[in-house]
């Protein structure tokens, strides 16, 4: 198996399995799927970080707030390596409850990934609701 079929099979299986807990209430695996190492940024939907400390605490707030994920998909739209970088460009079309109301939401995210002693690890994710949509 070569580079791009060792990322998609981790971004399919383990960051997809962490993404579906943290929609679940649970942010621990989504903690071990982003580095601890600067640079890492976040321009999530709802919120914004720098720094893999400031993220934490977004993903813990989030975590919080959501519970009962009913489905999560995600549709990639395109994904390559390059050495130890990675990229997605994807939509993640998630049904869940929000502060215990049910929310359904499409969101387009970039992420980019490094691959660290430890496997691959993201570095930064900007996602947006896309035209009227969540901002």
């Amino acid at each position: 198996m070569g580079d791009r079929e060792d990322f998609l099979d981790w971004f399919g299986t383990t960051w997809r399995a962490a993404e579906d807990a943290l929609h679940d209430g649970d942010d621990r695996p989504r903690d071990r799927t982003w580095s601890r190492h600067a640079p890492v940024t976040l321009f999530g939907a709802w919120m914004e970080a720098v720094g893999p400390a400031e993220a934490r605490a977004v993903f813990a707030r989030l975590a919080e707030s959501f519970s009962g994920v009913g489905s999560a998909e995600v549709d990639l739209v395109a994904a390559d390596v390059s050495g130890d970088l990675a990229y997605t460009v994807h939509r993640e079309i998630t049904s869940t409850r929000v502060d215990g109301r049910p929310r359904d939401y499409v969101l387009r995210v970039t992420q980019v990934y490094r691959r660290e002693d430890d496997g691959w690890k993201v570095v930064h994710r900007h996602a947006d609701g896309g035209p009227g949509g969540d901002d």
